[in-house]
């Protein structure tokens, strides 16, 4: 019996929640940037997991009632994570949210401007933008990232590093970054 063709085109990568519950999302084997889960998306992901944001033996819960947009992290990995951590009941989602996740969205020379626009327009005052990105070193990335950050930081966020330790310490990476970004108010 032939497998089937649709079955061929992906596998399954698994991220395993802190409860044992297992998220489980298609990756094409074959796709640009949209079909792949991205490091950064997993330790993004896991970072969410982490005992400031959610430790349910200390009724601590961060996503709970709370609105989260994510951009970008590929087959959106990372969104799959927030919603599984915090509220079912998304339908009073109003700008600006609490949060809004990046993964690996500092990628593209094109998308610099109009990223950093979004920003602006869906973030508030109190709006923590989470942004994990792997570092690269070869071609125009430096560049890409370099501009991000000046364009970001100019005049509009505030942007601050998390420190290893205060990332999940098995889903972590010297080349994988984690800013918290906020409005500069």
């Amino acid at each position: 019996m032939a497998a089937d063709a649709d079955e061929c085109d992906y596998f399954v990568r698994e991220i395993e929640k802190n409860d044992a519950c297992t998220l489980k999302v298609k990756q094409c084997y074959l796709g640009d940037v949209g079909c792949v889960v991205w490091d950064a998306a997993i330790v993004l992901a896991k970072y969410l997991e982490t005992k400031q944001f959610y430790e349910p033996s200390s009724r601590v819960n961060v996503w709970a009632d709370r609105r989260v947009l994510e951009l970008g992290a590929g087959t959106g990995a990372v969104g799959l994570m927030a919603a599984a951590l915090g509220g079912e009941d998304v339908s009073d989602f109003l700008p600006p949210p609490h949060y809004i996740l990046m993964a690996d969205c500092i990628y593209y020379e094109q998308s610099i401007v109009p990223l950093v626009e979004s920003l602006k327009l869906l973030s508030g005052p109190e709006t923590c933008i989470i942004c994990c990105y792997e570092q690269r070193t070869e071609g125009i990335n430096p560049k890409v990232e370099r501009q991000f950050f000046e364009v970001t930081t100019n005049l509009y966020f505030i942007c601050e590093e998390v420190p290893a330790d205060k990332q999940d310490p098995e889903f972590s990476s010297p080349d994988i970054h984690i800013l918290h970004i906020r409005r500069n108010v």
